[in-house]
């Protein structure tokens, strides 16, 4: 257990990618530093997203919308639950299980920040391409 809370942690620290390096001016090193690299991943992301812009979502729906199996996505909405981003809840409807998931507010503020750093990375992205 204590490997597993390791890893999760160090998933959300990890290095920022060498490309960084590339990046012209620190604040936008900086910037892209902070990015939350749990929700960096794609599938991540859009589950955040999407739990953002609803109030809950089912398993099956959230498998649809995102074009995933279900293995991929218990994997990632696991990862986010383990973080406190989500909160998973299992009932039963006409005797099938069903499976919602909603954004916690430490997902909310999470995505937040990270909409956050990724706009400061776009302006400066902008800013160097002139008109």
């Amino acid at each position: 257990m204590a490997e597993a809370a390791r890893r999760r942690a160090k998933e959300r620290t990890a290095p920022a990618p060498a490309g960084l390096q590339r990046l012209k001016g620190s604040a936008v090193r900086d910037t892209a530093r902070e990015l939350d690299a749990l929700l960096h991943h794609r599938m991540r992301l859009g589950l955040v997203s999407a739990l953002a812009a609803a109030d809950s979502l089912s398993f099956n729906d959230l498998k649809s919308l995102l074009q995933t199996s279900d293995g991929n996505l218990s994997v990632h909405a696991r990862k986010l639950e383990d973080a406190g981003y989500v909160t998973c809840s299992k009932t039963f409807e006409n005797r099938r299980p069903r499976t919602d998931y909603r954004l916690t507010a430490r997902g909310r503020q999470a995505l937040g920040r990270y909409l956050g750093h990724m706009e400061a990375i776009i302006r400066s992205a902008k800013d160097t391409l002139g008109p």
